[in-house]
């Protein structure tokens, strides 16, 4: 898009002029904000800032060559990473337009950005990044950026920066690389690559020319109102679009000016002018997850009564069960009386924060039952499992109720203990069988074959407890409508040793508009109050079937547990129901070649589990996994989940295997992303559920693991909540 000045001038002073008038007396904010490949920082040049602890950022942004998708998460204070799709306009993914049609070539981009000193009176934020690790190289850089802050009542306030870049970033070579004087190793940049996308080439990093780069960020006194300018330390001459389609991108000048305009407390809008002759326009929409407030409308807890029943024999236990899960969000329970204790087990459906639910339980009870008694306990059911006593003293539940002395609160009553509830059993409400449905969207972004691969359809599922220990439970699932033709992937000519695990997901899809997702009978164990097992066979997801156990030991309260599970499998034929296959090699036209899948086969893993104490690594879990994946490659799996105020989960794993890179083929190792959301910061009424999105760049057979249907380190959350854990969002406090 090519404009002339006198335009590009109006659409940056008319803001100001429109709103002069609105001015405020008081210095305006300097919030970090985005640049145009995601992540804060000026135009196109990274800066020192970091964006607040918790901020999601996505944004769309378009020029003439490019077409930018970014998402940007801050993590943890120090550390910033950005998740980046590219379209390059006017080339396609492949020459061959049966593989990809008119697909634009699309890069997949990973960044990250740590802070190694946080600015002071005298000295400036500093930040080291790397863009483009683990991609294709179209835009790797390296990067260091220094940011100093100066503020005026009276003009505003100004972000100075000042950085050296490598690679993408070094390209103007106007500064010597000073690494090239500690070794010579660093004086030239390797051309070459591990692979065609995914690699880590740590080889390349801070080597070859470097180049100042530089710039201003102007927050003006209009709120809304900011103004940018920066010294460009690319010249542009290695993007993809001159190096492939000889697209002529020589700057006329290495100074870019830009102009943004805050929309809401929601969004930006970014207009820059760059390169002298072209127009770069883009959107940003943010929240922060650790601002996300629970907001309800919620039955109010009960006020104490005077008028509780005689005796036991005198309750209407039907009324307290209905009440328990009406109120206090227990379902399905069982109550047990002995001597002056009632007991309750249940299903806790509604509080993630359960000091709510056992101040509303024990309020129920005070006005369900005889005033001889003294203790409520309450056991929660988690499928199979039954999780630690909490204990609750009538006498002093009344007193925080009552508010008979300073802060009261629940905790003071309640206490802990590794009993099961007393055996005489006075009501059961759980029921044998359930069932239910609910939408479901599987999809994948960036194939080549289309940007976007998806299946819309609806899930449902039935369960029945033949035992309080012994679950038969099935899903089917109705395909409405999926684009998984597009998916072209064929058994290439020189990688047969390899099974066919994930990259058949085609076949499982379109054979059947109604395909069976699961059907197994579980068994769940408790050996003691640390060790838990669940053993279980049947068709475990929607490509394998088989028989495997898992172990978990994890201590209440523990910081770590160690689990290992143990499979034997063998994949299910997806041109039938029930069927699996006897044979390791197959041959179907319509899946190309010949190809490998497992007929009888093994995995298993030997897990840890580590939630960090430390202040720098807060609110992480760490999970590491050893042992064989479903193609019989061996290797480990790393996955890293942070967990912010709201109870929002985001996390990303990496699967490395002992296959080589010919092997395992583009993207060189399994790699993916996932968010979890509680369902409470979504919806208006309180719930201990999880909306669920997971992503995966590229599908491949090496690296895969089992898609079981349960994972015990879930079901054992209350010993150390995790997923339960309640809302600390600034507003709710």
């Amino acid at each position: 898009m090519k404009f002339n000045k006198t335009s590009i001038a109006i659409s940056i002073i008319w803001p100001v002029f429109s709103y002069a008038q609105d001015m405020p007396f008081s210095t305006p904010t300097l919030k970090p904000s985005q640049m145009d490949f995601g992540g804060v920082g000026l135009i196109q040049m990274p800066t020192g800032r970091m964006a607040p602890e918790g901020e999601l950022n996505f944004a769309v942004t378009g020029s003439e060559e490019y077409f930018f998708y970014n998402v940007t998460l801050q993590i943890m204070p120090w550390l910033e990473t950005t998740l980046r799709y590219t379209m390059v306009n006017d080339l396609l993914y492949s020459d061959d337009d049966s593989f990809s049609g008119d697909t634009k070539y699309t890069d997949k981009g990973i960044d990250f950005k740590l802070r190694l000193l946080e600015e002071s009176r005298y000295l400036p934020e500093l930040s080291i990044g790397v863009r483009d690790f683990a991609g294709t190289g179209l835009f790797d850089a390296e990067f260091v950026a220094a940011t100093k802050r100066y503020s005026s009542k009276n003009l505003g306030t100004f972000d100075f920066t000042l950085g050296m870049g490598w690679g993408y970033l070094g390209t103007r070579d106007n500064f010597i690389n000073p690494a090239c004087k500690i070794s010579n190793g660093y004086c030239e940049r390797p051309s070459d690559f591990k692979g065609n996308g995914g690699s880590v080439d740590f080889e390349r990093w801070f080597k070859g020319p470097a180049a100042l780069f530089g710039g201003i960020e102007y927050q003006s006194l209009h709120e809304p109102l900011r103004f940018k300018v920066e010294y460009d330390s690319n010249n542009y001459s290695e993007d993809f679009p001159v190096v492939r389609g000889e697209t002529n991108m020589a700057p006329h000048t290495p100074w870019n000016f830009g102009v943004l305009y805050r929309l809401s407390h929601m969004a930006d809008f970014r207009l820059s002018y760059e390169r002298g002759d072209t127009i770069v326009a883009g959107v940003n929409l943010y929240t922060n997850f650790n601002n996300m407030p629970s907001i309800w409308r919620d039955t109010p807890p009960p006020q104490l009564q005077n008028s509780q029943p005689d005796t036991i024999s005198d309750v209407d236990w039907k009324r307290v069960s209905e009440d328990l899960d009406k109120i206090s969000g227990y379902q399905a329970n069982q109550i047990y009386v002995d001597a002056n204790t009632v007991s309750i087990v249940g299903e806790q459906k509604k509080y993630r924060d359960r000091s709510k639910a056992h101040e509303r339980a024990a309020a129920v009870l005070y006005n369900h039952v005889p005033t001889d008694i003294s203790t409520f306990t309450i056991n929660e059911r988690n499928n199979g499992l039954i999780s630690d006593q909490t204990i609750i003293d009538k006498t002093t539940f009344k007193d925080v109720a009552q508010v008979n002395y300073i802060n009261p609160d629940i905790n003071d009553a309640v206490s802990t203990s590794n009993a099961k509830p007393a055996s005489s059993n006075v009501y059961n409400e759980r029921e044998r069988l359930d069932w239910g449905f609910a939408p479901k969207l599987a999809q994948t972004l960036g194939n080549p074959e289309d940007f976007y691969l998806f299946s819309i359809g609806v899930s449902g599922g039935a369960s029945y407890w033949l035992t309080d220990n012994l679950e038969f439970a099935g899903s089917l699932y109705w395909d409405w409508y999926n684009n998984y033709d597009k998916f072209n992937y064929v058994t290439p000519p020189d990688g047969t040793n390899i099974p066919r695990v994930r990259t058949m997901f085609r076949a499982y899809s379109n054979e059947h508009a109604v395909t069976m997702s699961n059907l197994q009978l579980t068994w769940f164990q408790e050996y003691s109050d640390n060790i838990d097992q669940q053993l279980y066979a049947g068709y475990l997801e929607s490509m394998f079937a088989g028989i495997g156990t898992e172990f978990l030991y994890r201590p209440k309260g523990a910081n770590w547990a160690l689990g290992a599970d143990l499979n034997f499998i063998t994949q299910r034929d997806p041109q039938s129901y029930f069927g699996i296959y006897n044979e390791p090699w197959q041959y179907v036209p319509e899946y190309g070649r010949p190809f490998q899948v497992i007929d009888k086969g093994f995995t298993g893993f030997v897990s840890g589990y580590y939630y960090p104490q430390w202040t720098f690594l807060k609110d992480l879990m760490i999970q590491v996994d050893v042992g064989q994946f479903l193609a019989g490659d061996i290797g480990s799996q790393l996955n890293i989940s942070k967990q912010f105020k709201s109870g929002v989960i985001a996390g990303a794993f990496a699967s490395i295997t002992d296959l080589s890179s010919d092997d395992f083929g583009e993207g060189n190792f399994t790699k993916g992303f996932y968010i979890s959301i509680p369902f409470d910061i979504m919806t208006v009424k309180p719930s201990t559920n999880r909306a669920n999105f997971s992503w995966q760049p590229l599908t491949r057979d090496g690296g895969q693991k089992l898609g079981r249907k349960y994972n015990l380190i879930e079901l054992t959350d209350q010993r150390n909540p995790w997923y339960q854990r309640p809302n600390y969002s600034v507003e709710n406090n």
